[in-house]
């Protein structure tokens, strides 16, 4: 009898106890935990169009067979692109952080997103190591939607655009046309805080307008009237015309002239220009500088 008592003995303290195993961690289910030691995204960089569908970032948690898989996802920067569930909506032009968080442990992944807004945003073309936007800028910061639209027009060493069809109406809604205007004085160059142009785009120098002759032009009407510059690599520039500070900011030369400004100018009493006709001149000229003229840009 006292041999069967110490067999049983045995038999209980190597059995596996009711309390969990020798593993340590147990959910309230006896289970063993695992915990989460880290997480990665598909991707780690995005460019989106603000015109594009949302874009899908897949979470991946570590281990496999981590017992909590939960995650939260927040953007740096909403009105660039939100997020929700790992969907990116883009909203905005700019730059964003996608953030993605573990419950267990706060272990973080990001994805760095741009999103390119058609109307702030430029791919641009390089001619003889300029780099040209394709459309004219349009309001102060924006370009035009199309390659053959006008844009507005704007005067020497000024951030106030015009319209480029009916009678002058300005970007902020005014319609006194300013024909004394002198471009700040003696000013030579373009001044950064009056640039109409796009983040990252100034207005071109006279030398870059120089280059951009040298690569010749040839007049078309696709997309619009206008000069077609370069051969293989081409940038088109509308014949949007111009406003005359002598007509009271009257448009002229619809489809037959182009006039943009230059931000350099040798002169204190006007602004240079690039200037072509469907005449078949092309080159720089020197106007007054109340001249309303478009703008095309090229890379900072």
């Amino acid at each position: 009898m006292a041999i069967a008592i110490a067999m049983a003995a045995i038999f209980t303290a190597c059995g596996k106890s009711d309390s969990g195993d020798n593993s340590g961690n147990t959910n309230n289910t006896g289970n063993q935990t695992v915990a989460v030691t880290g997480v990665t995204l598909s991707q780690n960089t995005a460019t989106l169009a603000l015109t594009d569908l949302p874009l899908t970032l897949v979470a991946t948690v570590a281990p496999d067979n981590a017992t909590n898989k939960a995650v939260s996802w927040t953007s740096g920067t909403p009105a660039v692109a939100t997020v929700a569930g790992g969907v990116v909506t883009p909203v905005g032009g700019g730059t964003t952080t996608i953030t993605v968080t573990t419950q267990d442990g706060d272990k973080t992944a990001t994805c760095a997103v741009t999103v390119n807004d058609p109307l702030t945003s430029d791919t641009g073309v390089t001619i003889n190591s300029v780099k040209w936007a394709t459309r004219n800028v349009n309001a102060p910061g924006h370009f035009t939607a199309a390659l053959g639209d006008p844009g507005m027009f704007y005067q020497w060493n000024s951030a106030i655009g015009w319209s480029a069809t009916g009678a002058p109406v300005d970007s902020n809604g005014g319609t006194a046309w300013n024909s004394a205007w002198n471009g700040n004085g003696t000013m030579l160059t373009w001044e950064s805080a009056n640039n109409p142009c796009p983040a990252g785009w100034r207005l071109p120098t006279q030398d870059e307008f120089t280059s951009l002759v040298n690569a010749g032009g040839t007049w078309t009407t696709t997309p619009a009237e206008g000069l077609v510059f370069g051969s293989g690599t081409t940038v088109f520039f509308p014949a949007a015309g111009y406003r005359d500070p002598g007509s009271s900011g009257a448009l002229s030369g619809l489809n037959f002239n182009g006039d943009y400004w230059a931000a350099t100018t040798p002169i204190t009493t006007g602004g240079i220009s690039l200037a072509f006709n469907k005449s078949g001149n092309l080159g720089q000229s020197a106007y007054g500088r109340a001249f309303g003229f478009s703008i095309r840009c090229v890379a900072q």
